[in-house]
């Protein structure tokens, strides 16, 4: 049972690093927007390839921190059987969510964007704009790796579960100490 709660705690760390990185690009997301409305609207400058670069900060913020959301438990969720339910029924209901809801939704994910990533990779997909920007091929991936991230957070998230219901672990709390 020890490794479960260290491959769970592995994955959480993955996940933690990578969130944390990604969070920048909110920052930056913001700077760059400001610069373009100051570029065009005081300057009279506008700039595709800065334009286009929103759209993938903002795709890339949302896909890739997708796990880092699903470790501190900050995705939607109805709690009418959850919110105030028992640790054992929590991790019942979560196990239950990642095996029927979450595990499938991946599934579908991957297998439809796995053949429209790799016919971006193909032809080396760039925008469609002349001064837009290349590697957009790039920015497609990052639905995989979507996929990937959240699947392996649910992975940790399940095995959490398990241990709970075993009795292992008394409760079953998200990294952000409420109920995960």
């Amino acid at each position: 049972m020890n490794a479960l709660r260290a491959l769970a705690s592995a994955v959480d760390a993955v996940n933690e690093g990578i969130g944390r990185a990604v969070s920048w690009l909110a920052l930056i997301l913001v700077i760059v927007q400001f610069a373009i409305v100051l570029m065009r609207y005081v300057y009279g400058i506008g700039a595709i390839a800065v334009q286009e670069s929103i759209l993938i900060m903002h795709g890339v913020l949302f896909l890739v921190a997708s796990g880092y959301a699903l470790l501190y438990d900050a995705h939607v969720r109805v709690d009418v059987f959850y919110g105030e339910a028992k640790a054992r029924k929590k991790a019942m209901i979560d196990l239950i969510g990642c095996i029927v809801f979450l595990a499938p939704f991946i599934y579908v994910i991957w297998s439809v964007a796995y053949p429209y990533v790799a016919s971006s990779w193909a032809v080396m997909e760039s925008s469609n704009e002349t001064s837009g920007l290349p590697g957009i091929y790039l920015f497609k991936t990052t639905i995989l790796a979507f996929t990937v991230l959240v699947g392996m957070q649910g992975l940790a998230l399940a095995l959490r579960s398990i241990l709970v219901i075993a009795g292992i672990d008394d409760t079953n709390k998200s990294r952000t100490g409420g109920a995960a």
